[in-house]
């Protein structure tokens, strides 16, 4: 059988759990056409030697923020050479697809920690689109490194019919027409291929922009359960997913999610919630976590799925600005303010910084932020002396309490002060439980959002380096055709999607992976401007050796870390629907 690429003797993983074995790999006209222990090259193919190499369908990341990026660099490459394929957009009740140009900057970017100066007048010259159709017919117009497939935003939603000031308004409930809205355009979204629908219920994600509406949260977090209900209908009537941000604030309102997911008498709800972590602040919760999908998976019918990442959850800050300081009510109260100067005069009154020191202190508050200034490290700061040093160990030079010492420190050099914590998964055996947990999928990276906060774009990699690192400690706790299948085609099934598995006949997203570079580079973060967003530096781990070819759709995308001249020019991935039920 003619093909125009060989990958030769590589371990090939077929991405469905089966034993890997060693084949040749041939490819054409964008597909697999043939696997075998041994396959002839046809005249003029290129032949890749993939000896004591990985050869597995390219992953997918079930959990970005892509919408903006993807506007201006359609490439998406810092997920592509890192062997991601295939991208979900619209999490987190935030999608571009409707919805007025400032609206949607001001649901995005303060949620999603990007720069409004950058991505609203883009919005503003580039968005033609107005449904959720359009959109799709829009993005299969653009120069796509990966595949992409999207999920309903609800907030956009709900701002589009009811207008962006009465959807964040708690005293307004939807008229009886705008609900009928909402239903039929939900309806018209998923027969066009739309995933599913994304809600938000986390009142610290706040609405930015400078319209009186600021710092009120999402409009999703507004709406009552009977509208989530009459949503849900359309989704479980055509196996679609029900994908939700819970409020860590109270996490019995998980329990609606885990009902709404429930079969029994009923079509049980694909439904999947964000996530499951070994908080450091509250270490139990990811044990009820996992005692509530068990529960009601195994005895009530219900399809429930926490998301997760298979590494530990980092941040970095600049200042003040980072997202956990919106979960109580005076972190939320500078972040309203743009200012550094009027952040500096609320910083200096003494009432605010009572409260600030109360909330922060109580423990009976509820927090996903562990607040501890011991663990929080100054990685640069125009006084020198301060770099290397946690807040706490600051104060106590001082003769300061943390909390005075941090908040003189921001105010004393606000963003140019930049610091690090590990907010969850820093314990390797509770994140090796989740990563191998029958209720958890593999992903939730946030890639494209919180720019300067997080670096999860490798995600895939890291997982592969967790197993192998417990196989090489003699502890296995999953084989590496498992953690394979996990971040390719126990994601595609789940979600739908044809995507995640390397057959004959299947579509050519393929990655091939050094095994041996799996190493502690992986973990390496680096910041790297992005050319699109005017310079703007993003924080990105970059391990390349590791990754050695990125084929999206039969064609080179990345090859020993570079990129090919076709990604980012020519549309290499395509926009993906969701399987008919």
């Amino acid at each position: 059988m003619l093909h125009e690429l060989l990958l030769r003797g590589g371990r090939v993983f077929d991405g469905t759990g089966r034993p890997a074995e060693v084949r040749d790999v041939a490819i054409a006209g964008g597909r697999v056409v043939e696997i075998a222990r041994r396959i002839e090259a046809s005249p003029g193919a290129r032949v890749v030697d993939c000896a004591g190499k990985w050869v597995t369908p390219g992953f997918i990341d079930l959990h970005t923020h892509y919408d903006a990026e993807i506007e201006v660099a359609p490439a998406l490459a810092e997920s592509v050479r890192h062997g991601v394929t295939t991208v979900l957009l619209g999490s987190c009740s935030l999608s571009m697809a409707v919805g007025a140009p400032d609206d949607l900057a001001d649901l995005f970017c303060r949620v999603e920690a990007i720069p409004d100066a950058i991505v609203r007048p883009m919005l503003r010259a580039t968005k033609t689109w107005s449904t959720h159709r359009e959109y799709l017919a829009h993005l299969a117009q653009l120069a796509l490194g990966p595949n992409v497939c999207s999920f309903v935003g609800h907030s956009a939603m709900r701002a589009a019919i009811m207008g962006m000031e009465r959807s964040v308004d708690a005293a307004v409930v939807p008229t009886a027409a705008e609900l009928d809205a909402m239903q039929a355009m939900l309806e018209d979204a998923l027969d066009a291929g739309y995933l599913g629908l994304s809600v938000q219920r986390l009142p610290w994600d706040k609405v930015g922009g400078d319209r009186p509406i600021r710092s009120r949260p999402l409009p999703s977090t507004f709406a009552r359960w009977s509208e989530f209900r009459r949503l849900t209908r359309a989704l479980r009537a055509r196996d679609r997913i029900f994908q939700a941000v819970p409020n860590v604030a109270s996490p019995a309102s998980a329990l609606l999610f885990f009902l709404e997911s429930v079969g029994l008498v009923r079509k049980r709800l694909k439904t999947t919630l964000v996530s499951m972590m070994d908080l450091r602040s509250a270490r139990w919760l990811r044990h009820l976590a996992s005692l509530l999908s068990r529960t009601f998976n195994t005895f009530l019918d219900a399809d429930f799925k926490w998301q997760a990442l298979p590494e530990p959850f980092d941040l970095w800050a600049d200042g003040i600005d980072l997202v956990v300081f919106e979960e109580f009510g005076a972190g939320a109260a500078a972040l309203h303010l743009r200012e550094h100067r009027q952040r500096v005069e609320l910083f200096a009154k003494p009432d605010y910084r009572a409260e600030f020191k109360r909330q922060w202190t109580d423990r009976l508050l509820p927090r996903a932020f562990h607040r501890d200034l011991e663990a929080s490290l100054v990685l640069a700061c125009p006084d020198a002396s301060r770099v290397g040093k946690s807040f706490a160990q600051i104060a106590r030079e001082e003769a300061k309490e943390p909390v005075d010492a941090f908040l003189d420190l921001v105010a004393q050099h606000g963003t140019a002060l930049r610091w690090y914590t590990v907010m969850a998964n820093d314990r390797p055996g509770a994140l090796e439980a989740i990563v191998d947990h029958p209720d958890v999928l593999i992903g939730f990276s946030d890639a494209g959002a919180h720019l300067r906060q997080m670096a999860h774009y490798n995600f895939p990699l890291r997982m592969l380096k967790l197993v192998r690192d417990a196989e090489a400690r003699g502890a296995p706790f999953m084989t590496a055709e498992r953690a394979v299948h996990r971040l390719t085609g126990e994601l595609a099934a789940w979600l739908g999607i044809d995507a995640g598995v390397l057959a004959v006949g299947k579509r050519a997203d393929v990655v091939v992976v050094d095994p041996g570079a799996l190493d502690e580079e992986l973990e390496r973060a680096v910041e790297a401007p992005m050319a699109f967003f005017e310079g703007y530096v993003r924080l990105v781990r970059r391990n390349d050796a590791a990754v050695r070819l990125v084929l999206v759709g039969g064609e080179v995308a990345f090859s020993e870390g570079r990129a090919s001249p076709a990604l980012g020019r020519a549309k290499l991935g395509r926009v993906l629907g969701a399987a008919p039920p």
